[in-house]
C-alpha cells in the first residue's frame, strides 16, 4: 500500500516537473521573458552614442545574416550544378 502510494507520487511529480519544464522552454522560445520596456527606458536614459551603437550593431547582425543566406544559396546552386 505505501509502496504504491510513493510510486504514484513519484510518477505524478515527474509528470508535473516535465510539464513545467516544457512550459518554461516554450515561453523562453516565444519571447515571453523579453523586456518590452527596455527600449523605451533606453531612449530615456541612454546617450545618443549608445543608441547609435545599438543601431549599428543591429545593422551588422542583419548584414551578417544576409551574407550567410547568400553563402548558403551559393552552396546550394553549386551542389545543383554538380548534380
Amino acid at each position: 500500500m505505501i509502496n504504491d502510494t510513493l510510486f504514484f507520487m513519484l510518477i505524478v511529480g515527474i509528470i508535473i516537473s516535465a510539464g513545467l519544464l516544457l512550459l518554461f522552454v516554450w515561453a523562453a522560445k516565444n519571447g515571453q521573458f523579453d523586456d518590452s520596456n527596455k527600449l523605451v527606458d533606453g531612449m530615456l536614459f541612454d546617450s545618443t552614442d549608445d543608441l547609435n551603437d545599438a543601431i549599428n550593431k543591429e545593422k551588422k547582425i542583419k548584414e551578417a545574416k544576409k551574407a550567410k543566406a547568400l553563402k548558403i544559396e551559393e552552396k546550394e546552386k553549386a551542389s545543383h550544378e554538380n548534380d
